[in-house]
């Protein structure tokens, strides 16, 4: 067991000797906690190669936190940790989820406001376009105004763009296989026409051919987090994933519907099924960014249409 951490703690301090990102002193702390998680599953899980950290070893180290008594903010800092040097593991196996994938949002966090404001989207846009990722670019547009999960983007082939431009909505298998029809704007129309032109027939939009959909997920999450401190809205604490664009879409949703006169209730339903939620208890958290903003967060003050 002391050997498996050994193992475990050589390949970190690998990392650390080649990392430059990030204050010398927030590296050494984020560095001790990563060392404490790596323990961790060197002790559970017998864990050799950091490349095969997984969802399960964050999940059972979160529970391990909790019935430990720490405080939420201890816990949302560890994981931070975790994903920074997780991001700098060569060739990873599996992307790592985030806060509201782990079901920390309701159980641990409360309704946080998960949001995009209108000024942080296109700034991370045009980070995009520097950077030289249009893919990264049309993978957060369609998040944005579809609400749909990174995984169901990175889903997405010629089938279902073009299906989509002629049905006037994504047709999107989601989580255990459930399929739902989500409406489509004309800006996800552009996207996908562009797309079309240069994607392959029976391909998928986002994942080159070699490359497989977790490395793909793994770098657009890791140039979200890479980039959101220089886009973030001055003052605010909002974390900035790509989970969040899907709390945005169905917050601006939901503004959409009441605005047309839709019932509360009955719009949080409409929001819920578009999303692909069993239940619309889960769909209302979604919903704690929605009040109280000004038309401007949202749309930048060039109205509904």
């Amino acid at each position: 067991m002391k050997t498996t951490f050994k193992n475990l703690a050589a390949q970190a301090e690998k990392l650390r000797r080649h990392n430059r990102q990030g204050s010398y002193k927030t590296k050494g702390r984020y560095y001790e906690a990563f060392l404490r998680f790596l323990r961790f599953t060197a002790e559970r899980f017998h864990l050799e190669k950091l490349a095969n950290l997984s969802g399960k070893h964050l999940a059972a180290y979160v529970a391990d936190m909790q019935s430990r008594g720490l405080s939420p903010a201890t816990i949302k800092t560890e994981l931070s940790a975790i994903r920074f040097w997780h991001d700098q593991i060569p060739n990873v196996r599996y992307t790592l989820p985030d806060n509201q994938e782990l079901e920390l949002e309701q159980r641990v966090f409360g309704k946080q406001d998960r949001t995009w404001s209108h000024r942080e989207f296109n700034l991370m846009i045009g980070e995009c376009w520097k950077a030289g990722r249009p893919d990264f670019e049309a993978c957060i547009v369609i998040g944005r105004y579809a609400g749909l999960r990174i995984h169901e983007v990175m889903r997405m082939d010629t089938a279902i763009a073009r299906a989509a431009l002629q049905d006037g909505h994504l047709t999107i298998k989601g989580k255990g296989g459930k399929v739902r029809e989500v409406p489509i704007n004309e800006t996800i129309r552009i996207e996908l026409a562009a797309l079309l032109k240069i994607t392959p027939p029976g391909h998928k939009l986002f994942i080159p051919a070699g490359r497989d959909t977790h490395s793909v997920i793994h770098e657009l999450e890791a140039f979200i987090r890479r980039h959101r401190d220089a886009v973030r809205d001055e003052g605010s604490e909002r974390p900035m994933t790509f989970h969040g664009l899907r709390h945005t879409c169905a917050a601006d949703w939901y503004r959409r519907l009441t605005r047309k006169g839709k019932a509360p209730h009955e719009a949080c339903l409409q929001v819920s099924r578009w999303l692909g939620h069993e239940r619309a208890e889960i769909t209302r958290i979604y919903l704690a960014g929605s009040e109280g903003k000004p038309d401007s967060y949202w749309n930048g003050g060039d109205g509904d249409a």
